[in-house]
């Protein structure tokens, strides 16, 4: 075979292969598209993440372009295998990357992302309540649009750290899906709802009830209350009483008188000396008094008497407030107002007891009967609620 021929057989067998390739459809040079992400399912507005390096192409050529389409409506073309997208609407995705070389072929390649919902919130709750009055909210008819199972978290008052965590947010008050609440002040109590699907899906919703305040009719009702005691004490010996006058109520002015039982020959014996001291420790306030004997004809005594110890308050009238015992507390401590609250203590003590004239060497009367007997004039807040 001469070289022409040989070189002429050679050409026309290279003209037949590329003949032959073309009529397969394919082409050495087209790229091969491949596609990940790091989720399969994520919550609407996650971001997920894209990969498409794995993508080839053969050499000599090189994949130039990223073509996504993220089957929400949203594409994008990128120089680098990799990107991340936001999906803000529910469902499934198809997601297609088309990768482009050199050449200016390309090759496509697809993946589904699912996409979840958030659940649907909705709350039944009152309008109004009144201080101390428990509202009832309702979360029942809340729904998952995939039929998912649902975890409730109320947050009773966003603004209060109930848990302690340092974040008042996303205090998990009750886990229900009905929710009883007392409202202790009066004001725009608001909380938040927040609902998680058991695919992770978080909606979260504000509410706001109003708390208004009751009201009350006030009158101040005067009383006289009066204590008494009585024993027998020995010269130098003390006694102490303590009692709490002014609990619940403002004391206006108060009488105390000690009376020592008469010797039994007052004209020949001198009357014993007894002293009486009250101290109230929580006024810091303290006075004493000593027995006298002025008229032989009545006993031995001792007065302590104070008037105007506080204001006559305003009477019969209306006032809001949370709670009657809010109010009451208030009224009983107005500044000013709080003189004679806490205990008194009353101390007796026989400072004398005179020698009587011994009966064989004896004294018959080493020391005294007394009585003692307090009145005080108070006066006690009634508080009667009389509708809104």
């Amino acid at each position: 075979m001469s070289p022409t021929k040989i070189g002429t057989f050679t050409i026309c067998c290279m003209i037949l292969m590329v003949s032959l390739a073309g009529c397969t459809g394919l082409s050495p040079t087209t790229p091969n598209a491949e596609i990940s992400s790091d989720v399969n399912e994520i919550n609407v507005g996650d971001v997920i993440n894209f990969d498409g390096r794995d993508s080839t192409s053969p050499s000599p050529t090189i994949i130039v372009d990223y073509n996504w389409n993220f089957g929400d409506g949203e594409t994008r073309l990128t120089k680098s295998g990799i990107i991340s997208h936001y999906f803000q609407n529910p469902g499934s995705h198809e997601v297609e990357l088309t990768v482009t070389n050199d050449y200016g072929e390309s090759d496509s390649i697809s993946m589904t992302i699912f996409v979840n919902s958030p659940p649907s919130i909705i709350i039944e709750a009152p309008g109004y309540v009144k201080t101390g009055e428990i509202a009832t909210l309702d979360a029942t008819n809340s729904f998952d649009p995939e039929g998912g199972n649902l975890e409730f978290i109320w947050d009773f008052d966003k603004s209060i750290d109930s848990d302690g965590d340092g974040d008042p947010a996303g205090d998990a008050d009750s886990i229900e899906p009905i929710a009883d609440i007392e409202f202790l002040e009066a004001g725009n109590q608001t909380g938040v709802l927040t609902i998680v699907d058991d695919m992770g899906g978080i909606s979260s919703q504000e509410w706001t009830i109003m708390v208004i305040s009751r009201t009350y009719y006030v009158y101040w009702e005067e009383e006289k209350i009066i204590y008494s005691w009585s024993d027998y004490l020995e010269q130098g010996e003390s006694i102490s009483l303590t009692h709490e006058p002014g609990l619940n109520s403002r004391i206006i002015e108060f009488n105390a008188s000690l009376i020592l039982d008469s010797e039994l020959i007052p004209l020949l014996w001198p009357e014993d000396n007894f002293s009486l001291h009250v101290n109230l420790p929580m006024t810091g306030w303290e006075t004493s008094a000593s027995t006298t004997h002025d008229n032989i004809t009545e006993n031995a005594s001792a007065y302590i008497s104070y008037d105007e110890l506080n204001d006559i308050p305003e009477n019969d009238y209306n006032i809001q407030g949370d709670s009657a015992e809010n109010i009451i507390f208030s009224l009983l401590n107005e500044p000013g107002q709080r003189w004679g609250m806490g205990e008194w203590i009353w101390t007796i003590t026989a400072d004398q007891c005179d020698p009587d004239l011994p009966v064989d060497g004896i004294d018959p009367d080493t020391g005294n009967d007394w009585s003692l007997e307090i009145e005080f004039i108070i006066l006690t807040p009634r508080v009667a609620e009389i509708g809104i």
